[in-house]
């Protein structure tokens, strides 16, 4: 039976408020990514964006814990988690696509852009300025974009290795322009992260148990 205040009988509003917001986000987990090529393992956008929360929600803490860093690690994961939210509405455009030309690459910002204010207008009035700097990427800070930019790469990167590892050849140029892309942003949290949490990535289940 649906969810209504009758049967449960609460009344905490006396003009209930109906939003679609969660309903749209619930079906992140139907959106695919890297649709033009062959996955041996398919990932979509909902687990994608756990793990670069995670991964964003840590490259903040070693950049405050090791290099002098004021990051708000719980606000990095929080926008983290919704970086891709749009994606709901515009599906996940494949990266050769979206960089193919300046043209396409304006055009999807604005499409981008109007699926955030779309997504941010089905919430309830009085969350809107909570979740605006979350949906909206133009109000995260720098060094928060920052962070889950290069968390979304690392990210992308273990994708990569996955699908090689798996023997899957058509990740490897990929994963090259990655590890190229990673290398240039010159974030010393990045470099630590890639060199204490990446290697064992690639291990098996035993191999894991065999080392810890």
């Amino acid at each position: 039976m649906p969810y209504s205040e009758s049967n449960q009988g609460i009344n905490l509003l006396n003009t209930p408020i109906t939003s679609h917001f969660y309903a749209y986000l619930s079906r992140l987990r139907w959106i695919k990514r890297w649709g033009l090529k062959r996955n041996a393992h398919e990932e979509n956008v909902m687990e994608h964006s756990w793990e670069v929360a995670v991964i964003a929600h840590t490259l903040a803490l070693i950049k405050n814990r090791y290099f002098d860093g004021q990051v708000d690690a719980n606000a990095v994961a929080a926008a983290a988690l919704y970086h891709d939210i749009t994606e709901v509405i515009t599906g996940d455009l494949p990266t050769p696509i979206k960089y193919h030309s300046p043209a396409i690459l304006v055009a999807y910002k604005q499409i981008e852009q109007q699926a955030e204010t779309e997504l941010l207008n089905l919430l309830p009035a009085a969350l809107r300025d909570d979740f605006r700097a979350l949906i909206q990427h133009e109000q995260l800070s720098e060094p928060h974009q920052q962070i889950i930019k290069a968390a979304d790469k690392i990210s992308a990167y273990l994708k990569c290795q996955a699908e090689l590892k798996a023997g899957n050849s058509e990740f490897e140029t990929a994963a090259e322009q990655l590890v190229k892309n990673i290398g240039e942003l010159q974030q010393p949290e990045v470099v630590f992260f890639m060199q204490t949490f990446v290697p064992s990535c690639g291990l098996t289940l035993d191999g894991l148990m065999q080392t810890h």
